[in-house]
């Protein structure tokens, strides 16, 4: 069993609803959002994984064009 099919909560600070999603906290962090997590998973909910994705997008395009094969 997985940590978000436990019931646990969204790690953004002032959030108290269900998570979703858990990503790594520092690719968390950089994208803006506060978080009160200490480990190395983070847990979001729906909102705020929508809200990291827009946050992130540039960064995950280039990690992903790291990879394509020329």
């Amino acid at each position: 069993m997985g940590i978000i099919s436990k019931g646990a909560k969204c790690n953004v600070e002032g959030c108290d609803q269900d998570g979703t999603r858990s990503l790594n906290t520092a690719k968390v962090e950089n994208a803006g959002l506060r978080v009160n997590s200490s480990g190395k998973k983070t847990v979001l909910c729906k909102e705020h994984y929508k809200e990291w994705k827009k946050e992130s997008k540039d960064d995950r395009d280039l990690e992903r064009a790291r990879f394509d094969k020329f």
